[in-house]
């Protein structure tokens, strides 16, 4: 049986596994990894409480980017739009989510 914490890293290996092209699945085999070095060097040099702090700004930060992802999906797939038009300018929604879950959450 897989812990909570190594169901993670075993979630994106194997999600690399299914995804094509094999660039973008090392991508998400690197991420648990890259998160996980970040946090131990965040704990030894600031302690705890810095990197629970830390912690919680990249959870927000990620929801914000799953928002902007669907939609940027949606937009493409439904309504046929320019993929860099679309990308860039919804660059502002993510900004404006990020920030404003940060301004009620962590403030």
């Amino acid at each position: 049986m897989f812990s909570r914490r190594r169901s993670g890293p075993f979630f994106f290996a194997v999600l690399g596994d299914l995804l094509k092209p094999k660039s973008f699945a090392g991508l998400l085999r690197a991420a648990p990894s890259v998160a996980l070095a970040t946090f131990s060097l965040t704990v030894t040099k600031d302690g705890k409480a810095f990197a629970q702090i830390e912690a919680r700004s990249m959870i927000l930060g990620a929801v914000a980017f799953l928002l902007y992802a669907w939609i940027v999906s949606w937009l493409l797939i439904r309504k046929k739009l320019w993929a860099l038009m679309v990308t860039y300018s919804l660059l502002v929604l993510w900004l404006a989510v990020a920030l404003g879950l940060w301004w009620v959450t962590l403030r």
